[in-house]
């Protein structure tokens, strides 16, 4: 694992991150939020920029954006990629004190504390700290991750789970997540708090080219980085990677992840 403690770490990540990020979720589920035209807005663990600049958009006009991220080639992918009036981006550990990014209406975290199981409530409480008293804090992550797929062969299935069980230990990843989120606000005494749960990933049919990308090294990284053994297999992990990639490619398979979003009130 990297020294950032981000298990997806790699070349192609920004890449990977921008191709996945649908602007039309990402806007409905902030507006859901709360947020408006005016607020000043941080988005903590922004990846690639692409979620920080719709975010921006639905702050116009009048608001402004700041994308934070812990690795300096997702800033610079960002700041070379998105660019707007009102949004910036900087480089800063969200683990560590934000305090001289000032106070915001609207803090959005989505996809970051999945990577980060042993530290995800600590973070949580670190990023309060930036909310204006009744400014909204937005969690956004996924449950069940990597697992809930139909049409597997059994070893292959017996195999992920493995596989994913080790990257909850070795790698600090957290697929569950999602369902810990209500508990977070609601031990920080956090006020008006709703939830949503909608569909992350939706796969039946064809694979397309971006989920076919996307899975491809979110397999190659869980599987490395979680020192499974994959004693299914007599080839190991390059066998496994094998018959993962063939089963995905069929279009029987059937794979679904839920996002659960959580917003909350930072009490007065």
């Amino acid at each position: 694992m990297s020294a950032s403690g981000y298990m997806m770490e790699g070349d192609e990540e920004a890449r990977r991150l921008d191709l996945k990020t649908v602007p039309k979720a990402v806007q409905e589920h902030a507006l859901w939020a709360g947020l408006k035209p005016g607020m000043r807005v941080a988005d903590l663990g922004c990846g690639s920029g692409k979620t920080s600049y719709y975010l921006n958009k639905l702050a116009q006009p009048g608001g402004e954006t700041i994308g934070v991220d812990n690795a300096k080639q997702r800033i610079e992918f960002a700041s070379s990629t998105y660019q707007d009036d009102g949004l910036s981006f900087v480089q800063k550990d969200i683990r560590q004190d934000l305090s001289e990014l000032g106070q915001f209406d609207f803090i959005w975290v989505r996809f970051v504390l999945e990577y980060y199981r042993s530290e995800s409530f600590d973070i949580v409480k670190n990023v309060t700290n930036l909310l204006k008293p009744d400014g909204v804090l937005c969690l956004a992550d996924l449950d069940y991750n990597c697992l809930t797929h139909f049409g597997l062969p059994e070893r292959l299935e017996s195999a992920v789970r493995g596989m994913m069980t080790m990257v909850e230990e070795k790698a600090n990843f957290d697929p569950y997540v999602g369902r810990k989120l209500y508990a977070y606000l609601y031990d920080l005494g956090f006020r008006d708090i709703d939830m949503h749960l909608a569909p992350h990933h939706l796969i039946f049919g064809e694979l397309n080219e971006i989920d076919a990308f996307n899975w491809k090294l979110k397999v190659t990284s869980e599987g490395v980085k979680s020192v499974y053994k994959f004693d299914q297999y007599e080839g190991g992990y390059d066998e496994f990677f094998d018959e993962f990639k063939r089963a995905f490619e069929d279009p029987r398979r059937f794979t679904y992840t839920p996002i659960i979003l959580c917003r909350g009130k930072k009490p007065a």
